[in-house]
């Protein structure tokens, strides 16, 4: 899964090169442990909606398809809310691939995610991921952590990771670059409950969330040794969503002043 951005609307870093991917907008005011605490907290509540709509999807019904679609109508309401809320703290990445992207792109110029900030945020995600998995475990009284044994290895899985990856970074940095990232609530969750159909891999796009999976053994778990895998061509799906970012929303060099017009 994933996730995310700050519903505040954006003001482009000072120096920034038109053609680069525009920073994604931080509650700079919070503190960096308010920060922290928003991404563990949502992380953990992100990832406990997926595992707990999905455990209580196959309670309810037998009929895959039905589970998948209570588990992405679960997940499309709870991300969406949690954007909402937590987005003017700290941005709402949720996901350790967002935050790269928002760094890397900014790593020159300033105005993003830190390397200060990155240090925090990717350990406080997993953490976080992996306490909702947890959670959701103990609430549907299933053992508190017990292996996934579900495998995703596959390379067409692997290939939607990617497809699922790069869609989610193009649509965050794109409402950025175009200062729309108010609707980042209802388009960031939206997509994610298309990509949840769409993609072959139902679209986990997040680091953090796939490693999270791997601790539940049920309907929205991942096998351990298919965690690298997704985790590595997640990274590859976020520099093809960069690139995008930077073909798609390229900008046109101003005039100089005095230059003649056509």
């Amino acid at each position: 899964m994933s996730v995310t951005e700050p519903v505040v609307a954006p003001v482009a870093a000072p120096g920034i090169a038109a053609d680069a991917p525009q920073p994604t907008p931080e509650a700079s005011a919070s503190p960096l442990v308010a920060r922290a605490a928003a991404e563990l907290v949502g992380t953990a509540a992100l990832v406990a909606v997926v595992v707990g709509s999905g455990i209580q999807a196959t309670n309810l019904t037998q009929d895959v398809a039905l589970q998948l679609l209570a588990n992405s109508t679960a997940t499309v309401f709870g991300l969406g809310v949690l954007i909402a809320l937590l987005g003017p703290v700290s941005g709402a990445h949720f996901n350790p691939v967002v935050s790269l992207a928002e760094w890397w792109a900014t790593r020159r110029t300033g105005g993003g995610v830190t390397a200060r900030d990155l240090a925090v945020y990717v350990p406080s995600q997993i953490v976080g991921a992996i306490g909702g998995a947890i959670l959701a475990d103990a609430m549907f009284g299933e053992p508190l952590v017990k292996w996934a044994t579900h495998d995703r290895s596959a390379g067409n899985l692997l290939l939607g990771e990617v497809v699922a990856t790069a869609g989610l970074v193009l649509l965050i940095f794109g409402l950025a670059r175009t200062d729309r990232l108010r609707f980042a609530p209802v388009a960031v969750a939206s997509y994610i409950g298309a990509a949840y159909w769409f993609t072959s891999s139902t679209s986990f796009a997040n680091p953090a969330v796939t490693i999270g999976r791997a601790f539940t053994d049920t309907f929205a778990g991942i096998a351990p040794a298919s965690v690298p895998a997704f985790v590595g061509v997640q990274l590859v799906g976020a520099v093809v969503g960069l690139a995008l970012v930077a073909v798609i929303f390229m900008r046109g060099k101003t005039a100089t002043a005095g230059a003649p017009s056509a």
